[in-house]
């Protein structure tokens, strides 16, 4: 009895387990195939948003930049524990003119992201502990947490006792 329920249990084990990896997909698929039917000073918004569809990321300066990724995950071997491992990693910058055109394509894939130098300065506070802002903001919260004084003319009570 006791073997039959060990042979149901490992059965039940290894039909459920599957030797291919799992993947995560996340952005446009085969960004890096599609990107290279886009051409600079020809290919105009419509073209890109029925070729790419929308963008992962809009942004508005000079001129309007749309940012696409495509991200790959799969798991990693047993001896990590299964945790997500990114094995695919690009980014396309598309740079648009007022006019729609594509003026500006640059296309990053997953080693030319790590070769990016990041800066790794801190930005330290501008005002000190006895500046006029400091001293506004603290008065500030001061009211906000008592606005009528209550807890000022109880504090004067107690001291007078």
């Amino acid at each position: 009895m006791n073997k039959l329920i060990y042979i149901i249990f490992i059965s039940l084990l290894l039909t459920n387990c599957s030797f291919k990896k799992v993947v995560k997909h996340h952005g446009v698929p085969f960004l890096e195939k599609k990107q290279k039917s886009l051409v600079v000073n020809t290919s105009n918004k419509n073209d890109i948003i029925k070729l790419l569809g929308s963008p992962s990321t809009k942004s508005k300066f000079d001129n309007d930049v749309w940012i696409y990724i495509e991200r790959k995950q799969t798991q990693s071997d047993l001896k990590n524990l299964g945790k997500m491992k990114i094995y695919k990693n690009d980014v396309l910058v598309l740079e648009i003119d007022d006019y729609g055109i594509l003026k500006k394509k640059k296309f990053y894939d997953q080693e030319d992201m790590n070769s990016l130098n990041v800066s790794k300065d801190i930005t330290g506070k501008k005002f000190k502990k006895n500046s006029f802002i400091y001293d506004f903001m603290s008065s500030l919260r001061q009211k906000i947490n008592d606005p009528l004084g209550v807890r000022a003319k109880k504090r004067k009570e107690i001291m007078q006792r």
